[in-house]
């Protein structure tokens, strides 16, 4: 034990030899940084030191103050108040970089490396105790904008205080300082990925750290000026109309600005928008030690993972989609279609899961669907795809999902096609050479106003669909039976092309015919798209 704690010595005196070599300014600057109570850390980082010391747990205000006195003999230990902390915490950083926090269960105050290892193991117990599995990890901080301000505020002072050292221009606070978000990231990763025994990175799986700090943040506003005193200033620099018919005429704004105020974007974009002279005018420099630490609430989530495949539609009584009508599940038209051939392409976006599944166990998720008792619904190709396929789909059965207008632009990018089985009945036998018209019909334009059917649910568009080819024969020992065989524009009517809709598609099979025409079943055989095939 005792030649741990040696060790642990030698590690924080040699970071403090190289930081005083290479980026500390003079050391009674630095002592007063930690007289006016920011923490160890926090000062590392304004000198541009912190990324060698932010895994040394040994490194405490006691112990800088110790290598400062040894070097400065104007420094004491008998009257010095930077040793004192009284239950404070940085000024700068609120102690997250202790890391000090509290829930809504307790308060932790860590100050060594076991409590540093103590917050990865709560991290690493949320992860456990919601079930996800992890090979893999992303660490999101947030942090109320009330640290940013004191992180100005401090330098800031430091600059008035020192602005006539010649050793200001050079030493302090350089561009390349770590935030402190990323400071807490470097000191809590190293500790979680070994509790957790995954690894840090860009993954789909984020860890997210969220520090709030009421009476801060609430202190911070209540000093920052409100949208109605600088809309005046700003108005007036620029010879604006001040008087209070211009300020009745904005009235609605400002008050809609206050209430965005509350939330921390608000704040952090007016902190920007505060020039420096104003800000030291507003706020105490430098800032005061608090006596509370932020509350700290941890969150898991998984982006979502999307699983695609083709499906087979074999009954006549399942829907394809479905809706709510007085608190009825009712089916839509096509309920009595049937999907067949390769199938329709599906895409399940699944939120938030505990664990991607394995090829194996997607497999195992098809056979269990295609054994089913019921054997309504079979499905092929099953297996996990990217997002890239989701947004595909999307493009390719817009008409589900946006208006009308975007769906025909995007079918006119990303074109597809369906084909069909039909059958139909004619109101007069048809001739052969009715069949080898029909038959030999290619890429036929056609109108098609919103179908009367869906008229409640649509809007009422007129657009133009193309035919590919169709083929059509008697059905066997009938008059008035046929079998159309059909391939089309997505996004087609295919009833209405043969019956006509009262005349709103044009041409349709009647139209073509100069008779009636109804359909009396309909099959999709084949949808081609390039993907999930």
């Amino acid at each position: 034990m005792a030649s741990t704690s040696t060790a642990a010595e030698a590690e924080a005196k040699s970071i403090l030899e190289r930081a005083a070599a290479y980026s500390f300014p003079p050391l009674h600057a630095v002592h007063h940084l930690l007289s006016v109570g920011v923490c160890v850390r926090c000062i590392l980082r304004l000198f541009g030191a912190y990324s060698s010391a932010c895994s040394c747990a040994s490194l405490t205000a006691s112990v800088l103050h110790t290598f400062l006195e040894e070097r400065d003999d104007s420094i004491k230990s008998d009257s010095c108040t930077c040793l004192s902390t009284n239950g404070t915490y940085c000024s700068i950083c609120l102690g997250i970089l202790l890391p000090a926090y509290h829930q809504d269960g307790g308060t932790e105050t860590p100050h060594d490396v076991s409590h540093i290892d103590n917050i990865s193991s709560m991290i690493s117990e949320v992860v456990q105790r919601e079930s996800y599995q992890v090979d893999e990890f992303s660490l999101e901080i947030s942090l109320p904008p009330v640290i940013a301000a004191n992180e100005r505020a401090v330098r800031l002072y430091m600059k008035q205080k020192y602005d006539n050292e010649n050793w200001l221009k050079d030493k302090v606070f350089p561009q390349q300082t770590i935030s402190v978000k990323e400071a807490l990231r470097l000191l809590i990763v190293p500790s979680l990925e070994k509790q957790m025994n995954a690894k840090h990175g860009n993954n789909s799986f984020r860890i997210r750290l969220t520090y709030t700090h009421s009476d801060a943040s609430q202190k911070l506003q209540s000093l920052l000026p409100n949208d109605n005193g600088r809309k005046r200033k700003a108005e007036s620099r620029n010879g604006m109309d001040t008087s209070s018919e211009a300020h009745t005429s904005n009235s609605i704004y400002d008050n809609d600005k206050h209430s965005i105020s509350e939330s921390d974007s608000f704040i952090y974009k007016t902190l920007e928008g505060i020039q420096d002279q104003e800000f030291c005018n507003l706020v105490q420099l430098p800032p005061e030690k608090v006596a509370k630490s932020c509350h700290l609430v941890i969150s898991c989530l998984r982006s979502s993972i999307y699983i695609g495949g083709r499906y087979l539609k074999l009954s006549r009584n399942v829907s394809q989609s479905c809706w709510i009508i007085d608190d009825e599940r009712m089916g839509d038209a096509s309920v009595e279609v049937r999907m067949l051939g390769s199938g329709r392409p599906f895409l399940i976006e699944v939120l938030n899961v505990r664990s991607v599944p394995s090829a194996t166990e997607v497999q195992q998720i098809a056979e269990k669907i295609n054994n089913s008792e019921k054997k309504y619904v079979r499905v092929r190709n099953l297996k996990l795809v990217g997002n890239d396929i989701w947004r595909m789909m999307r493009e390719g059965e817009a008409e589900n999902r946006y208006i009308i207008q975007l769906y025909h632009y995007l079918i006119s990018l990303n074109p597809f096609s369906k084909q069909y089985s039909a059958l139909i009945w004619t109101s007069r036998e048809l001739t052969e050479s009715d069949l080898h018209n029909i038959s030999h019909m290619n890429d036929m334009e056609i109108i098609q106003k919103t179908p009367i059917r869906v008229l409640h649910r649509r809007s009422p568009l007129e657009r133009k669909r193309t035919i590919h080819w169709m083929e059509i024969e008697k059905v066997t020992d009938s008059s008035n039976y046929y079998l159309l065989h059909l391939c089309t524009q997505a996004g087609t009517y295919i009833k209405e092309f043969v019956h006509g809709d009262l005349g709103r598609t044009h041409p349709s099979i009647g139209s073509i015919l100069e008779c009636r025409a109804e359909i009396l079943q309909l099959d999709v055989t084949d949808v081609k798209m390039d993907f999930l095939q």
